[in-house]
């Protein structure tokens, strides 16, 4: 086990920043009821608003039970920000989907972050919506979901005061499998202001997942996310970039 972490750190590498989840990536595809999930460490570099180096781990679980899907994640990094700085973020995530028809499912949801580098004291969110199947295809499906979510956010920029607003929170994802072990899966959210659209979220992330051996696969994601209005001196857009190994459990 100490070999396997130690090669998760030294194998994983990230650019940019993440300040919208990815709800898709935490879905692990299995026919069983229970649970199952993954765990990682991380070694991370990044460039940008800052040069840093960062440690994390990333632990993230779900139980299923017939028609019901429980996730729940984790997220934990110390950042080494610029020579003399430090930073550091988490995300914790809970997730709740009922699936009461075959191509229908409705999802509740709470999620609460920080971010120093990024300026984000507190960003909390609490949301609900429905999901749609669009395929019927085992080895091709495409999710679409429309939620709505409020949103209190407190922004370290010595500007900004406490926001507390309602968004729209509306997403499109395939996940491909060209063959057994591999997936192709990307997804898109878009995510403005109930009452002022211009003030919106826009993010995608792509993750290429191959596996190597029963229980441990590589993983390659990009994710690209753009913001209308963030902290003061924060740029509007921002990239992220990942390599590395995945140790998944059922």
């Amino acid at each position: 086990m100490k070999n396997l972490i130690l090669g998760l750190a030294l194998l994983c590498c990230v650019t940019g920043y993440t300040q919208i989840l990815n709800a898709e990536s935490l879905r692990k595809v299995t026919d069983t009821s229970g649970w199952s999930g993954s765990a990682s460490v991380n070694f991370a570099l990044r460039g940008g608003v800052n040069d840093y180096i960062a440690f994390g781990s990333d632990i993230h679980v779900q139980y299923k039970m017939k028609t019901h899907l429980i996730l729940i994640k984790n997220q934990l990094n110390f950042q080494k920000v610029d020579d003399d700085r430090f930073g550091n973020s988490g995300i914790q995530h809970v997730r709740y989907n009922n699936r009461f028809h075959d191509r229908w499912s409705w999802e509740v949801f709470a999620q609460a972050q920080y971010n120093k580098v990024s300026k984000i004291d507190f960003r909390g969110l609490v949301g609900l919506g429905p999901r749609f199947k669009v395929t019927r295809y085992e080895n091709y499906k495409v999710y679409v979901g429309a939620l709505i979510m409020y949103e209190q956010e407190e922004l370290d920029d010595g500007f900004t005061p406490i926001q507390r607003d309602f968004r729209f929170s509306s997403y499109l994802s395939f996940s491909f499998y060209p063959k057994d072990g591999m997936s192709l899966i990307s997804t898109s959210y878009y995510q403005p202001k109930v009452d002022r659209f211009a003030d919106h979220r826009f993010s995608n992330e792509s993750t290429l997942k191959i596996d190597l051996f029963k229980n441990l696969g590589f993983s390659a994601t990009y994710v690209f996310i753009f913001d209308a209005f963030p902290a003061i001196g924060v740029p509007n857009s921002q990239y992220r970039f990942r390599t590395g190994l995945t140790y998944s459990f059922d």
